[in-house]
């Protein structure tokens, strides 16, 4: 099964992390201090996330492998990875609770996984990406399928 994202995600060490928000919301920017602190693009506006033995995959997409809009400058290419297993998703937003919501999750593609919500243009939001990964695989929360609605028989 494969799905097609609309988001930004990076490999930090082997993990991977999706960021997801509206157009302009500050994913590509985030992505690139990411970058700046050692993180990989796996690939940027357009995903696939893929299921593998039941663990999801964030996957490039080939039309765009390499490839980052940088807002002022233009597409330019960076070192990538192809894939890395969902273990994080960042939500852009600009009103984050002080404190939120233990074990909060999102569903991408049939999968409940982990949330954090920042504000990308935080200067610390590279911080607390890496932060909220570190807290979560030490947390031992992992992406999850979701059950299938029960089905009847009439």
């Amino acid at each position: 099964m494969t799905t097609m994202v609309h988001g930004s995600a990076v490999a930090i060490g082997s993990l991977g992390v999706l960021i997801v928000g509206p157009s302009g919301s500050g994913k590509s920017d985030l992505v690139l201090r990411l970058i700046d602190r050692g993180a990989k693009l796996i690939s940027d506006d357009i995903l696939h996330i893929e299921s593998a033995d039941g663990v999801p995959l964030l996957a490039y997409a080939p039309s765009i492998a390499g490839k980052i809009e940088v807002r002022g400058i233009g597409i330019c290419s960076v070192e990538y990875e192809v894939s890395a297993p969902l273990r994080l998703v960042v939500a852009c937003a600009k009103d984050v609770d002080r404190m939120p919501a233990e074990d909060m999750r999102t569903t991408i593609a049939d999968f409940l996984v982990p949330l954090v919500k920042l504000d990308p243009f935080q200067v610390s939001s590279v911080l607390k990406v890496e932060l909220a990964l570190r807290s979560v695989v030490e947390a031992g929360h992992l992406p999850v399928e979701k059950p299938l609605p029960l089905q009847l028989r009439g």
